[in-house]
């Protein structure tokens, strides 16, 4: 039988073991302080989609009782973002095409021969509740002396040139101003000393696609922790609304640079789109905590806009897309092949954790129902079509793009509410 431990070998045992403990507690620590945000997002209750719909956490909303701008709050219950759309020939269009000379001519879908206007009388009704009307007087009251941004690709440039459109009829003509400065473009409303502007930055970090006329580039690469490029044109914004999706969606896996563009041997890596977009938004997120506050500025991001490229979605024949398509569809839990669910999920996990409050716009489900909306045909071509193409319109028809006026005015609708009543 072995003999009782005494106690000075007792105490012996201990002095060997404390190294190891320290060792022990000093790496708990290290990765509690690395990974805090994950393990508390891992282990706190799982991201509610619905169907598929992206319902923002409402820990950022206690924190922040009274957001910047904010007139008031939306009725008990409501969500603004699910409803249906109704004919309205009273209130819509919100603005003629022709009296607008801001759009583009991608965009201006009379003017290059849409022979109906039934796009323009939809109007978005929330179930449970009415939205706010859009008030260009109270807009523009509450943009004196500061700035509002749009920061993203050419649909938020749709949405932007759509806010422009619902403002500029209340200000003289010789009191406003457009003007554009290679990514950035500035309309002004010089009565106001107020400014609203269009950045573009298709994947918000730093990429090859970055030029604002010559970006048409397939082989995508996007560089990691570039955010600055671009983020020092944001500074000093009082009003951001910030969107991207669509330029990620070139395949399963995504190119990051690693290094920089002038490197003569590149560093890159492929992830998947997912991780890439995670990047990104965590980024765009750090960003927005360093350099907006939260007591005087506000930042929304517009969700993934969808497109209509394949009419078997809704059950229409095989190889048609938008071209043609004047109604809208019924099904309520309509979900395109278009919009990756997953991109939604990466959304809400980044956006739950966030330290900053965050307005998101989720346009994605109500803007499925529009695969009447977009340009299709309808709009300027970047190159003249052969003969083949003009012989069938659904292989150029753009099924990306929305005709102004129409849906993305609907988009403002809701950034309206959301800024004053959210």
């Amino acid at each position: 039988m072995k003999p009782p431990l005494s106690a000075s070998s007792h105490v012996l045992r201990k002095a060997r073991l404390f190294p190891y403990l320290v060792t022990l507690l000093s790496f708990i620590v290290f990765v509690a302080v690395l990974y805090g945000e994950d393990f508390i997002c891992l282990f706190s209750q799982p991201l509610q989609l619905g169907s598929y719909r992206y319902q923002p956490s409402t820990r950022t909303e206690k924190k922040w009782k009274k957001l910047p701008f904010a007139l008031g709050k939306t009725e008990e219950g409501c969500d603004v973002f699910s409803g249906r759309w109704v004919w309205d020939e009273s209130t819509r269009p919100l603005y003629q095409e022709s009296e607008c000379p801001y759009i583009q001519p991608q965009l201006t879908c009379q003017e290059r021969g849409r022979p109906e206007k039934d796009y323009q009388h939809w109007r978005w009704q929330p179930h449970d509740c009415s939205l706010a009307s859009f008030n260009a007087t109270l807009m523009l009251e509450t943009l004196r002396g500061k700035r509002m941004m749009f920061v993203g690709d050419s649909l938020n440039r749709g949405q932007y040139v759509s806010f422009v459109c619902l403002l500029h009829s209340i200000i003289p003509e010789d009191a406003k101003s457009m003007e554009t400065f290679d990514s950035l473009t500035v309309f002004t409303a010089k009565d106001y000393n107020a400014t609203i502007e269009f950045y573009w930055a298709p994947f918000l970090l730093e990429s090859n696609s970055d030029n604002a006329v010559v970006h048409r580039i397939s082989d995508r690469i996007v560089k990691k922790g570039s955010i600055n490029k671009h983020g020092r044109h944001w500074k000093g914004v009082d009003i951001l609304v910030f969107n991207t999706y669509l330029w990620w969606m070139t395949g399963l896996k995504m190119k990051i640079l690693l290094g920089s563009f002038d490197d003569e041997v590149k560093d890159i890596v492929e992830v998947s789109t997912e991780d890439a977009y995670r990047m990104a938004m965590k980024s765009m997120l750090r960003w927005v905590r360093k350099n907006m506050n939260p007591k005087k500025t506000r930042v929304f991001f517009t969700s993934m806009s969808p497109s209509h490229a394949k009419s078997i979605d809704w059950g229409g024949e095989p190889g048609l897309n938008c071209y043609n398509e004047t109604t809208l569809i019924e099904d309520p839990n309509y979900w395109g092949s278009d919009c990756r669910r997953s991109i939604m999920q990466v959304i809400g996990e980044v956006f739950d954790k966030s330290k900053f409050p965050i307005t998101f716009l989720n346009i994605t489900q109500l803007s499925s129902y529009r695969k009447d909306a977009h340009t299709s045909i309808y709009k300027k071509q970047w190159s003249p079509l052969t003969p083949e193409q003009l012989a069938n319109p659904v292989s150029y028809a753009d099924c990306v793009h929305w005709c102004l006026p129409g849906l993305q005015d609907t988009w403002n609708e809701l950034l309206f509410a959301k800024l004053f009543y959210p």
